[in-house]
């Protein structure tokens, strides 16, 4: 997906500079408790659906939108996995601009649509077990965000989920 209107608006005014976004994602779990992942287009790596918020929306919103965006898939939320920020989510993009994320990842319920990736941001998608997600190239925010992930999902799940 391009740079929202908002971002470039941003970029226009502060360059290259670092900025601090706030971003959402999507664990989505199927019944079987595997983890939806997306393969990236920009360097290939598997991380869960996600981006940043538009002014005006909220968090969760941003989740479920990105969820669709990247994936054609619809999700129900089921509470919030973890907050995140720090060193492994400061990046630098190929044109030079930095952003320092700050994640508020949700975990989610699939319930609906056909997977079709966007081919824009994300090239395919898939469900992993624990180990096999572990096993993945990866970013390094979900080193974090992952195991995070399948705790909340062996700690919160219930049979009302299934």
């Amino acid at each position: 997906m391009p740079m929202s209107a908002h971002m470039a608006n941003l970029r226009i005014k502060i360059g290259v500079d670092l900025l601090l976004m706030p971003a959402a994602g999507a664990a989505v779990f199927d019944t079987g408790g595997r983890l939806l992942l997306a393969r990236h287009v920009d360097d290939g790596l598997w991380a869960t659906a996600g981006g940043g918020i538009e002014p005006g929306e909220r968090p969760a919103e941003a989740a479920l939108r990105e969820l669709v965006e990247e994936t054609g898939l619809q999700a129900e939320i089921l509470g919030i996995v973890g907050a995140y920020g720090g060193p492994d989510f400061e990046i630098t993009y190929p044109g030079g601009d930095r952003v320092a994320y700050v994640v508020t990842m949700y975990a989610c319920r699939l319930l609906a649509g056909e997977v079709t990736p966007d081919y824009t941001e994300v090239s395919d998608v898939g469900w992993f077990g624990e180990l096999e997600a572990q096993a993945l190239s990866r970013p390094s925010d979900m080193k974090q965000i992952i195991p995070d992930a399948f705790q909340w999902w062996a700690t919160n799940r219930s049979p009302r989920l299934h």
